[in-house]
């Protein structure tokens, strides 16, 4: 019905000048159990109107909470946007050159997913949860289940003939189990679960689930009985988690082109080694190793047919990720990174799902190699900047020693500058995990997708002498 009206007011309106047109719908659904206690319990829903024009040098942006048949709402947002752009040019008179012209296209992706849930259910698998940890797991000081919701609907016209309807539903379960220990310290680690997909599929039944529960008990009990890392530059192998968080937030955003333009350590770096040569980092679009990514984008909030974008190629800083203004400036092609989270928000250069690519060890071996060093399994929030230094909290991982996994650790820390730990890499698994619970918080939050391999590297741990 979205569509048609859209089309309806193309047919009536028409362009004027290079125009996008988006219509989108943001649902969010969120349930919440501490200790058996509901504490959240929401749905909502963003749908609404944006344009943005081109004028000369500027871009123009205007965005309504207009969705539906009134054509004169419609034509009111894409005016907005075009005065916007005239005021700015007027000021700016930068002149930049037109972009090219692509062929025109169709394409409706991602509707076979789109099946609705209701509340109830949702609250109905946090429940069941619930349950089956205070039953089994008496002695845990405090449980918390989260079970989230995000289907994101676009509808996208634009001046050159690109029509593009998109569906990405995500929906996941986080769990948290919090324990002591014997010094009486609470000790925490969560699990995370789902992905891409309606929560309907991805979670048919909590049954499905109590594996993965009996398993993150064993993890948080090891960790209390666990001991602390020792500081220093150590040999550590980082799973996929933390090669993935990695390779996002302190490899992905220095190459961000509107970051390379404010300074951004990828500047000065292209064509560069900045890493071992058995490390190679994409930002893929769509599909990878067979299967969907997690958060699969085939077609931009620009218009722009989505494509891998290959940043770091044996070791080599080769690409830049762009929408089509940097991708004119620097003469490159752009692939597909320009993402908006909300139908008010500007598109801007955003990763999809960025991944180191898989080498040729075994996890195995790659432990065996290790005479005194550590496993990091797992991580959470941290920082990095734009000179690509970094730290992110590692909430479980296990000693290594003499080419054999020990004690469990307690939370500590692994830091250092990316490009440098990168270049440390010496050894790259042969299979790819992916993280698929992310938000990346650059300006507007948005789903993105991490993954990759274990990596063996030399880095800064923080820990207890």
């Amino acid at each position: 019905m979205l569509q048609d009206f859209l089309q309806a007011y193309v047919n009536k309106y028409g362009f004027s000048g290079y125009t996008e047109l988006r219509a989108q719908q943001n649902r969010n659904r969120g349930v919440m159990m501490l200790n058996g206690s509901l504490t959240a319990n929401n749905s909502g829903t963003s749908r609404g109107l944006s344009a943005r024009v081109v004028k000369g040098g500027a871009y123009g942006f205007a965005s309504g909470t207009g969705y539906g048949d009134d054509l004169e709402a419609i034509a009111k947002v894409v005016q907005t946007a075009s005065s916007h752009a005239a005021f700015l040019d007027s000021r700016v008179q930068r002149g930049k050159p037109e972009f090219p012209a692509i062929a025109a296209f169709s394409r409706k992706d991602g509707f076979e997913h789109d099946v609705p849930v209701e509340q109830s259910y949702l609250l109905g698998i946090v429940d069941e949860l619930d349950s089956y940890i205070a039953e089994r797991f008496p002695k845990l000081l405090s449980r918390r289940i989260f079970a989230r919701v995000l289907d994101m609907e676009k509808l996208l016209y634009t001046s050159d003939g690109v029509v593009s309807h998109s569906y990405v539903p995500r929906s996941n379960v986080y769990v948290f189990m919090t324990t002591q220990d014997k010094d009486g310290q609470p000790v925490e680690l969560y699990d995370v679960m789902g992905g891409y997909g309606n929560f309907l599929n991805n979670f048919p039944n909590a049954q499905d689930l109590f594996g993965k529960l009996e398993k993150q008990y064993e993890q948080v009990i090891l960790k209390a009985e666990g001991v602390y890392a020792k500081p220093g530059i150590q040999t550590v192998i980082l799973d996929s988690d933390l090669a993935g968080i990695l390779a996002h937030e302190a490899v992905g955003h220095t190459v961000e082109a509107d970051f390379v333009e404010t300074g951004s350590v990828g500047g000065p770096m292209f064509g560069k080694q900045v890493a071992s040569e058995k490390v190679s980092l994409v930002d893929i679009a769509h599909n990878a190793f067979g299967k969907l990514a997690p958060v699969p984008v085939f077609v931009d909030d620009e218009g722009t047919l989505a494509q891998d974008q290959m940043l770091i190629e044996n070791g080599i800083l080769t690409g830049y990720m762009h929408n089509k203004e940097s991708a004119l400036k620097y003469g490159h092609m752009p692939n597909g990174n320009a993402r908006a989270y909300d139908f008010s928000d500007e598109p801007l250069i955003r990763m999809r799902n960025t991944c180191i690519l898989p080498g040729t060890d075994k996890l195995e071996d790659m432990i065996a190699s290790v005479e005194d060093g550590y496993y990091f399994t797992d991580m959470n929030n941290g920082q990095a900047d734009s000179t690509g230094e970094f730290m992110f909290g590692v909430p479980m991982g296990f000693e290594i020693k003499n080419g054999k996994l020990g004690r469990a650790v307690k939370d500590t820390t692994v830091s250092g500058v990316a490009f440098e730990v990168l270049k440390t890499a010496d050894m790259v698994s042969d299979t790819v995990t992916w993280t698929n619970s992310g938000m990346c918080g650059k300006k507007q939050s948005i789903p993105v997708g991490m993954g990759g391999p274990a990596i063996k590297v030399q880095i800064n741990v923080g820990g207890r002498s």
